[in-house]
């Protein structure tokens, strides 16, 4: 039974990697010239004004999937982007604000509806949607212009300049591979398939 049993997590290791051998340069992914980062992790950059974001979060909910697939010590880390719409400096700052108060799921969704409608005209209207949601003004107001919150703006803009982020949505593991869904099968299923196990084969590269 024991020699079994080793078998069998034998020809799972073997199947794993050669999962991973598979992935193929230039097609599903893209390595960057860059350095590797210590630690596993998962980057997605991404808009409030981005249609395509939207359906990945909430249509074919990517994001979920592969964090339930990876391993439970990598965290898929979200970052907003400046590049699109008149707001996105503002939701950007938002968005730091939201992941130093622990509060993404419930603001999430709200923004990205009010920004693809063109609702938000200014920080007043995300202070609002904040309120809205769970967030006190106190929360708010003290911590939208904090150090912290400006230090993760900071992160979060100087990344998407060094990885040359131009359309999003856009995924990044280690620092070093940049997802290439333009090799993906484009059948719903296939993509979305394809993308999870991308992203767990890049881990293990």
């Amino acid at each position: 039974m024991k020699k079994f049993l080793f078998a069998l997590t034998s020809l799972f290791f073997v199947a794993t990697n050669v999962q991973a051998l598979e992935l193929t340069e230039g097609k599903e992914y893209i390595e960057l010239n860059t350095v590797k980062s210590v630690q596993p992790e998962v980057i997605e950059f991404f808009s409030f004004y981005c249609p395509h974001c939207y359906n990945f979060e909430y249509k074919y909910n990517i994001p979920e999937k592969v964090q339930a697939d990876i391993p439970k010590n990598v965290e898929l880390k979200q970052y907003h982007v400046n590049f699109l719409g008149r707001q996105s400096e503002d939701l950007t700052r938002a968005w730091s604000l939201a992941m130093v108060l622990n509060v993404e799921t419930k603001v999430k969704q709200p923004l990205f509806e009010q920004a693809q409608k063109n609702a938000i005209k200014s920080m007043n209207d995300i202070r609002q949607i904040f309120l809205d949601n769970g967030v006190t003004a106190e929360q708010f107001d003290g911590g939208i212009n904090s150090f912290i919150v400006t230090t993760l703006f900071n992160k979060q803009v100087k990344l998407a300049e060094q990885f040359n982020v131009h359309g999003v949505p856009d995924f990044y593991v280690n620092g070093k591979f940049r997802v290439n869904p333009e090799g993906f099968p484009q059948t719903e299923d296939k993509f979305i398939e394809t993308y999870v196990k991308t992203i767990k084969g890049l881990l293990q590269k």
